[in-house]
């Protein structure tokens, strides 16, 4: 049976029950507790470091209203970091790789900034649609646009961490075909290319977390712009 490229996007099925809901789930349990103890474990000093970090880079530059997002969208951030890297383990599904999953996370958060901006600050929000000083003429067109540019928003958002997800996960596993055939016919051909596989990888890592460090950013922009 002749298995596609894309078969490892599909997702898993137990007894004809989807098992996505196990995947998503996961992620929080991987992650430790705070606890009483005076002293944490390196772990937990390490997961506080990078939070901390997170919240004091993301929000510095909103005000004080914008602050009362800090929980959710660091959380957002883990649980995506955790699936794009959960993603990357043999024999492992990644919910990140499905557009409506994406589109999940990102149209209920960013279509909530938008309310936020309309019930605070109807006319700043209304104004970003039509650019100071645009001639006569051009005012329905300009609009439309900026309509269409502000809908697509957690479109562009979704597609963006699902392309570069799916086509690091394609790149992936056809440079360790391509290696599994060249091992027993050019070994030393077969050995270079199982190195640039564990670059490649190891690149992958890295752009597991950014896509998820960009989509959160993004959405704090947005934030942004309506508080």
């Amino acid at each position: 049976m002749t298995l596609s490229l894309f078969d490892q996007f599909m997702s898993p099925t137990l007894l004809g029950m989807p098992l996505v809901f196990l995947a998503l789930s996961l992620p929080w349990v991987l992650y430790p507790k705070s606890c009483k103890r005076w002293v944490n474990s390196r772990t937990l000093t390490l997961q506080t470091w990078f939070i901390n970090n997170f919240v004091k880079e993301i929000f510095m530059p909103l005000n004080m209203k914008g602050h009362k997002w800090a929980l959710l969208l660091t959380s957002l951030l883990l649980f995506l970091i955790t699936l794009n890297l959960l993603g990357l383990l043999p024999y492992t599904f990644t919910p990140t790789t499905q557009l409506s999953i994406n589109m999940a996370f990102a149209v209920p958060i960013w279509l909530a900034t938008v309310i936020l901006g309309l019930r605070n600050q109807l006319t700043q929000s209304l104004a970003h649609l039509l650019p100071e000083g645009t001639p006569t003429l051009l005012i329905p067109i300009l609009i439309i646009i900026e309509t269409i540019s502000l809908f697509i928003r957690p479109l562009a958002l979704g597609v963006r961490l699902t392309a570069n997800l799916t086509a690091g996960h394609l790149l992936i596993q056809l440079i360790a075909m391509g290696a599994n055939y060249l091992f027993p016919l050019m070994p030393v051909v077969g050995l270079s290319v199982s190195a640039l596989l564990l670059l490649l990888t190891l690149l992958e890592v890295a752009v597991a977390m950014i896509q998820a460090y960009v989509f959160v950013l993004l959405l704090s922009l947005y934030l942004q712009e309506n508080i």
